[in-house]
């Protein structure tokens, strides 16, 4: 069974969609054809959906559905190390995700290109 780290874009055209009633839409297509797998946030995508949720309580109620991976000083070293060694350092949150999608030992499910460097540690969930 496979394991995948949410992250905001996925999240949020998640909530977007269940709210819109779009049952096609890319994010919920893609949990249809996923059922099977481990879903899980990290602070990351907590805050950042929150920042921008016209409901949070809400918004914390349904994402407590999702397995919670918390972040701590391997996390924190990894994502120095990946930004120290970059040729093109990725946004600060990216990092932490990344580094948490790493000790983890899970995919990145999100709809963002800053990922694709990742290659199979990433899935694009509007084009799989």
């Amino acid at each position: 069974m496979k394991k995948y780290l949410l992250d905001t874009s996925f999240v949020i055209d998640l909530l977007n969609e269940m709210a819109d009633n779009d049952e096609e839409g890319p994010a919920l297509q893609w949990l249809k054809r996923n059922r099977r797998a481990r879903l899980w946030i990290s602070p990351v995508t907590l805050a950042e959906v929150l920042e921008g949720a016209q409901d949070p309580q809400a918004v914390k109620a349904y994402l407590g559905r999702y397995g919670w991976q918390g972040i701590h000083r391997i996390q924190a070293e990894k994502a120095a190390a990946r930004q120290k060694r970059a040729a093109n350092r990725m946004g600060e949150n990216d990092a932490w995700q990344a580094a948490v999608a790493e000790c983890m030992r899970s995919r990145v499910l999100a709809h963002d290109p800053g990922f694709a460097w990742l290659g199979a540690a990433y899935e694009d969930y509007r084009l799989s």
